[in-house]
């Protein structure tokens, strides 16, 4: 849903992500319910020209985007100022706050799986599928006793799951106001396509990527920017006891990064200092 642009009024858009799926004008074909790929890019472009300013977190974006909206205005390039908060308050004052009011256990570790969704899986529009392709029973029994399993899906699955008989080991926080929160308190991320691994690349910690559907994915839904099999900052797996196995491993090793995730920090995440709210306040407002 894209809102009507008032007179006289000033468009910062923020965005949400640095893109690893392809976007906008860039999607070779969309599988979206209540559209077409002409109709998808039309209208995508068509709101980009409403944009006064678009915030980039990196030089990898400002390209992308430039393509994707076929956008042709101001192009910020500060980061992300909603990632200020991971590297601010990325301390143990905040996370026991944080894991005390949702009742997370502060002597486990906590595992966050947040998935993106899949355009060709829906209800109708804006309501979509999704199928977990986990074990969970298997989880629980292999880690049950050193981990807590947060569950973000995204919001646009509308998917009601049981998870009867996994109370003390999976916790469903989908609906969570804001899931940096989660990034915080987590030790370790699993994910798939989503960008949230470009957010969570900022607190350097491990990455593990569930892609149980990856060539269907990259082949035929959404195609990606870069070689995502080669340089993704963590492992790819694609069934519960490969990713049991990585957990795992990432424990053995002391929970420390592999030096592929500390370099993917440094290609994109170079901006993310905890000032980009600061730098896009002076380029728009002071010096707009």
């Amino acid at each position: 849903m894209w809102i009507p642009k008032p007179r006289e009024t000033i468009y910062v858009q923020t965005w949400h992500g640095t893109p690893l799926k392809r976007l906008g004008a860039d999607i070779e074909e969309v599988h979206m319910p209540g559209t077409n790929t002409v109709k998808y890019k039309q209208n995508f472009t068509c709101e980009a020209t409403k944009w006064d300013y678009l915030l980039s977190p990196n030089e990898y974006s400002t390209k992308i985007f430039t393509s994707a909206f076929n956008y042709k205005k101001a192009i910020v390039e500060s980061g992300y100022p909603r990632n200020d908060f991971l590297i601010n308050h990325n301390d143990e004052k905040t996370i026991l706050e944080i894991k005390k009011r949702e009742g997370i256990p502060i002597n486990k570790k906590v595992i966050l799986y947040a998935p993106t969704w899949r355009d060709d899986q829906f209800y109708t529009k804006g309501k979509y599928k999704f199928n977990l392709h986990l074990d969970l029973e298997k989880m629980k029994n292999d880690l049950g006793e050193q981990y807590i399993l947060i569950l973000r899906l995204h919001y646009l699955v509308s998917e009601s799951l049981d998870l009867s008989g996994m109370e003390d080991f999976v916790i469903d926080l989908s609906n969570h106001e804001d899931i940096r929160e989660l990034y915080v308190i987590s030790d370790m991320l699993v994910t798939d396509y989503s960008s949230v691994f470009f957010d969570y690349a900022n607190l350097k910690r491990p990455m593990l990527f569930y892609v149980y559907d990856l060539e269907d994915y990259r082949d035929k839904l959404r195609g990606f920017y870069f070689d995502f099999e080669n340089q993704a900052p963590g492992p790819l797996v694609k069934n519960t006891n490969d990713l049991i196995e990585e957990i795992k491993l990432i424990e053995e090793n002391g929970y420390i990064p592999p030096r592929t995730t500390i370099e993917f920090n440094e290609r994109f995440c170079s901006l993310e200092d905890g000032q980009a709210s600061k730098r896009v306040i002076n380029e728009i407002i002071l010096n707009g």
